[in-house]
């Protein structure tokens, strides 16, 4: 997928006027937030958790070279391969090649976020690779010839009578009415590609340095056999999932489930090291994991921005972002949406490509409060405001922007020039309620009149 911020308003206007759109996205982060309330209202120590949570990606992100260094050999220890990938094409040939160098011809994929980012379905099957995704969201939308919409629900944006239809039309299914008819039926598919498939691709939601392990969280299965059925597992992960220990583990996995989908621990919770060992009956024969930086040093690299590699990926910000939960994911133009997306997207693509991200938000706190690792997402946003304000992206907007802002200077500095500011800006929206210039503010909103007599002239006749 190409971001391209010229398309974001574009994008968010389309969303703005698809009412089915509409109800799923109100209806499935509603459930999202009220369910997410339920479970840390319901635990006690889930606010002292958060700290801890927070503590410990401080710590880590902060030693990220050691720790990464250290699940390398842990991984190499226990029979693994480890790959660094600098971008997202040297991540996406790794991948090709080993499917190549294990003949591979039928890929199966649980959900990954971070193979959504390096585009690697597009290049498997460049290679003469079929790809399946095995997660029942991100199958509706490989099946729709789509993205993922949501972090944890791919298919948020889809109604079950768009799945009914979708299947019917692309899949020659019956019509299916209910709910686990159209699961079974995504079932019943796909169990035919895990006994066939060569390799066994997965995103990693945590790895743990100390021993090597990578850990997977699903509420499906789906993951279990991807990675357990082929005979080759690969596993790609973005640098900053790696955690300290098995202790530093249980932290995240508490606060994971109880943030995303308001469970007290997610259906299925994998810890794999290494491949299958002798004696074993179920597991890989060869294991595979891909470290991708792809823009996080950049990240890393800027004292302001680091803390957004804090991130567990929960979707919890999205659920309750005002601006996610009209305009839906696709409507970023990316992987990442939502708060977090705007704030990641302009350091991984670069700034050109998505100077509008970050100001497609309201500031209003919400992602901060809920953020499981209290990543303070409106502070992050207005640096990377700043970025793109201080860089030469939107450039006809700069010149204008930076006018008011000089005039705005001008007035304010000097009390006298205020005044006389303040009774020409009542008699001008006297005449003109709606001010030349600010059409896209008005188009929804009133105006605001300023009051005949001022703060100023009131507390001087009192």
């Amino acid at each position: 997928m190409n971001v391209s911020s010229e398309r974001f308003s574009a994008n968010v206007r389309r969303a703005l006027g698809d009412e089915r759109l509409q109800d799923a996205l109100a209806q499935a982060t509603g459930r999202f937030q009220e369910a997410r309330a339920l479970a840390f209202d319901a635990y006690p120590e889930g606010e002292a958790l958060r700290d801890l949570a927070r503590d410990v990606k401080v710590h880590t992100i902060g030693s990220l070279d050691r720790y990464l260094g250290e699940l390398a050999d842990s991984v190499e220890r226990t029979g693994g391969v480890v790959h660094w990938a600098a971008d997202a094409a040297e991540a996406r040939q790794i991948v090709v090649d080993l499917a190549r160098a294990y003949d591979a011809r039928l890929a199966v994929k649980s959900k990954s976020m971070t193979t959504e980012e390096i585009a690697l379905n597009e290049a498997l099957e460049a290679a003469g690779v079929e790809t399946v995704e095995t997660d029942l969201g991100e199958f509706i939308v490989q099946v729709a010839g789509e993205t993922p919409s949501h972090i944890i629900a791919p298919a948020i944006h889809k109604t079950r009578e768009d799945v009914t239809e979708l299947f019917a039309a692309r899949l020659g299914s019956p019509r299916l009415e209910r709910h686990d008819e159209l699961t079974r039926e995504a079932r019943r598919l796909l169990r035919q590609r895990f006994r066939r498939a060569g390799i066994g691709i997965s995103g990693v939601n945590f790895a743990v340095a100390a021993t090597g392990t990578v850990v997977i969280v699903e509420n499906e299965g789906n993951a279990r056999l991807s990675t357990s059925l082929p005979r080759v597992h690969v596993a790609v992960m973005g640098m900053e999932k790696v955690v300290p220990d098995l202790a530093s583990l249980a932290v995240f996995l508490k606060v994971l489930a109880r943030s995303a989908t308001g469970q007290k621990a997610s259906s299925y919770v994998s810890l794999l090291t290494g491949p299958r060992r002798g004696g074993e009956e179920d597991g890989p024969e060869r294991f595979h994991l891909v470290i991708l930086d792809n823009g996080r040093s950049r990240l890393l690299a800027d004292p302001e921005l680091r803390e957004a590699l804090h991130c567990i990926r929960c979707g919890a910000c999205l659920n309750v972002c005002p601006i996610y939960r009209h305009a839906g994911g696709h409507a970023y133009g990316w992987v990442y949406s939502g708060p977090i997306g705007a704030v990641i997207t302009p350091s991984l693509v670069g700034h050109g490509r998505a100077a509008e991200l970050p100001f497609a938000s309201t500031l209003c706190g919400a992602c901060r409060d809920v953020c499981p690792v209290r990543i303070d997402l409106p502070r992050l946003l207005l640096a990377q405001r700043a970025a793109v304000v201080r860089g030469r992206h939107r450039e006809k907007r700069r010149r204008g922007e930076r006018f008011l802002v000089r005039l705005f200077v001008f007035f304010m500095a000097s009390p006298r020039r205020y005044r006389w500011a303040s009774r020409l800006l009542y008699w001008t929206t006297r005449v003109l309620p709606r001010p030349p210039g600010l059409g896209g503010w008005t188009r929804v909103r009133d105006f605001p009149v300023p009051a005949r007599r001022t703060f100023r002239d009131r507390w001087e006749r009192r």
